[in-house]
């Protein structure tokens, strides 16, 4: 495993959903890498390809072709290379979704501990990295609140916290501003750059929302499953 090596990497990656006649390429030959510490944002229209991109990062969708590194880590080189990637994704991988998807029955500390619990956190200590989690994201004092009790941009929030349960350095963000007005948009946005330079995560962010355009580093444009322009 490379030490100083981007924490997200992929080379040559191709995926092709069919076969034959009936074959559909979705992506073609990408390659990029985000640094720990990064929030690069990842933009192009409907069916360009970027939440198949996203979903071969999470190890949720498997490639086609190409290499997939997380942490300077061979997770996918024709197979994939690690034993459990259901651990993989619960121990090193944060995913934050345009709708909170927060459990309408458990409090916003609860929801964010259940993270951790899944891994085998004790709950007394889980809840307590709940509650710190939701203090550095500004909203500790909803701590207690039932998701239907929480504003748009607090539930995000609860939902970036859940991201955050299990330390991952690997956040992918899929429109995770879309729903929320301009000031609510920035101040995600804002926590989410907050949140690489603290914790030294490289963050993927899926978005159509120009509105927080000037929130990233680098933009990379896919345009039917190719890097159209990166900058």
């Amino acid at each position: 495993m490379e030490t100083d090596a981007p924490l997200v990497r992929v080379e040559g990656l191709g995926k092709t959903f069919g076969t034959g006649e009936a074959a559909v390429p979705a992506l073609a030959d990408v390659t990029l890498q985000v640094a720990a510490g990064e929030v690069v944002g990842l933009r192009g229209p409907s069916g360009s390809g970027k939440s198949t991109l996203l979903n071969i990062i999470a190890c949720i969708l498997e490639p086609s072709a190409g290499r997939l590194r997380l942490g300077g880590e061979t997770v996918w080189d024709g197979a994939y290379r690690v034993a459990d990637l259901r651990r993989l994704r619960r121990e090193r991988i944060g995913f934050i979704f345009q709708f909170h998807n927060l459990l309408p029955f458990l409090t916003a500390v609860d929801n964010v501990a259940l993270a951790m619990t899944l891994l085998g956190t004790e709950l007394a200590a889980a809840r307590a990295r709940a509650r710190a989690l939701l203090d550095y994201l500004q909203v500790g004092r909803r701590a207690e609140a039932m998701p239907a009790r929480l504003s748009g941009g607090e539930a995000q929030r609860v939902a970036i916290a859940r991201a955050l349960a299990n330390r991952p350095r690997v956040i992918l963000a899929d429109e995770p501003t879309a729903a929320l007005d301009s000031e609510r948009a920035r101040v995600v946005m804002d926590l989410l750059r907050q949140v690489a330079q603290d914790q030294q995560a490289a963050i993927l962010v899926v978005t159509h929302d120009e509105k927080i355009f000037d929130r990233f580093d680098r933009m990379i444009a896919l345009r039917d499953g190719r890097i159209e322009a990166a900058g």
